[in-house]
């Protein structure tokens, strides 16, 4: 059982569900010779990364201080991925890092002299293919800066390079459309694939989704890797944490204005972001989809619009209750923010055996430490 006297808001991280996700993981890899490096613009909750270690190769960034987190508390392999690196950016990095992606030709020029002797250099494809839901997600829009289109390519950046990163996939649950990029691909990127060392096919391969074909993947993963002699790695992200942690919040008073609304001490604008950005409504544990009692779950924020969710319930909500916002880790707990001087959750972790462990709390201190001097 739950602690009842937990003070919310707080995530909570179940190691079961997780390792569950780390199984699906591990069969990937056995059967598809590929490595799996976990992507931390997802999620970076180190107080896990014992659990996570085991079964992933390591760790792949998008900013300086996340490829200092993966090398620090991780280990395994250490990739760093920049959309843009400043010149201190990559004196940081370099020690640190076995792979350095470029995301341009000309960042892959500015940068080389400096880092071609400290780690395997690599540069992103834009493959003009992709499989993403949402247009402000999507790596190959129109206009897009994220990666090298094939036009911009001769063979001559093979000098510089081991290899290339394509990321072109977001909560991709559809196995044949990744194998017809992963198809194109081949076809297109040949004469340069035949020179590589390896190939990052990047993250969103949402391979943990009940009842994704597993073994379909891994064999079309192994197939690529066998014709093409490459080391092949993916990014998981939400891929791993998918269904493994709760944002645990108190309804804190009830409003009416034709709807009722059940207001809660937290807000999608501080502390479960992606609900506000992509407009995806929470889930919550205690709702019922046939409940006869409808309300608005509404933030304590100042933003007219922040509301976690509509949904019902079987009986009325009361001052006090708890609920439970399901699935709230990946690309939630990076992103939080102390809009409004609101309380930071806590971080608990529900260890396999039933023991709940603290990871981390925050309080006015933390808050204040953002601003500015104390």
């Amino acid at each position: 059982m739950i602690n009842a006297n937990l003070q919310t808001p707080y995530f909570l991280i179940d190691e079961a569900k997780l390792i569950n996700n780390l199984d699906k993981a591990k069969t990937l890899k056995e059967i598809s010779g590929a490595k799996l490096v976990l992507a931390l613009k997802c999620f970076s909750t180190f107080g896990t990364f014992d659990t996570i270690k085991p079964y992933l190769d390591g760790t792949t960034s998008s900013g300086p201080y996340e490829v200092r987190l993966g090398y620090e508390e991780f280990g395994g392999e250490t990739h760093a991925y920049s959309v843009g690196y400043s010149k201190a950016d990559i004196e940081a990095v370099k020690g640190m890092s076995d792979k350095i992606i470029f995301n341009s030709l000309s960042q892959l020029e500015t940068h080389f002299e400096s880092c071609k002797n400290d780690a395997s250099l690599g540069l992103r494809i834009n493959p003009e293919r992709s499989m993403a839901g949402q247009d402000l997600a999507n790596p190959t829009r129109p206009y897009s800066r994220l990666g090298v289109k094939q036009a911009l390519l001769d063979l001559s950046v093979l000098d510089k390079v081991q290899g290339f990163m394509f990321h072109m996939n977001c909560e991709n649950r559809d196995v044949d459309a990744f194998i017809a990029i992963l198809d194109h691909i081949s076809t297109t990127f040949a004469d340069y694939l035949k020179k590589l060392k390896w190939l990052s096919l990047g993250g969103g391969i949402f391979f943990t989704y009940p009842d994704y074909p597993i073994e379909k993947l891994a064999l079309a993963l192994k197939a690529f890797s066998e014709k093409h002699q490459l080391q092949l790695y993916l990014e998981p992200g939400e891929a791993i944490i998918t269904r493994t942690t709760d944002l645990v919040v108190s309804v804190i008073d009830i409003v009416e204005n034709d709807k009722k609304t059940a207001i809660v001490d937290s807000a999608t604008e501080a502390h479960r972001l992606d609900t506000l950005i992509y407009n995806e409504p929470a889930s919550i544990k205690e709702a019922s989809n046939n409940g006869r009692y409808p309300y608005v779950i509404g933030s304590c924020s100042c933003l007219a619009g922040d509301q976690f969710c509509e949904t019902q319930f079987d009986s009325p909500l009361e001052i006090g209750q708890k609920l439970h916002l399901m699935d709230s880790a990946g690309y939630t707990m990076v992103k939080l923010n102390w809009f409004n001087g609101l309380k930071m959750p806590s971080i608990y972790y529900k260890r396999v055996n039933g023991e709940i462990e603290l990871l981390n709390e925050f309080g006015y201190q933390d808050f204040k430490a953002t601003l500015g001097r104390g």
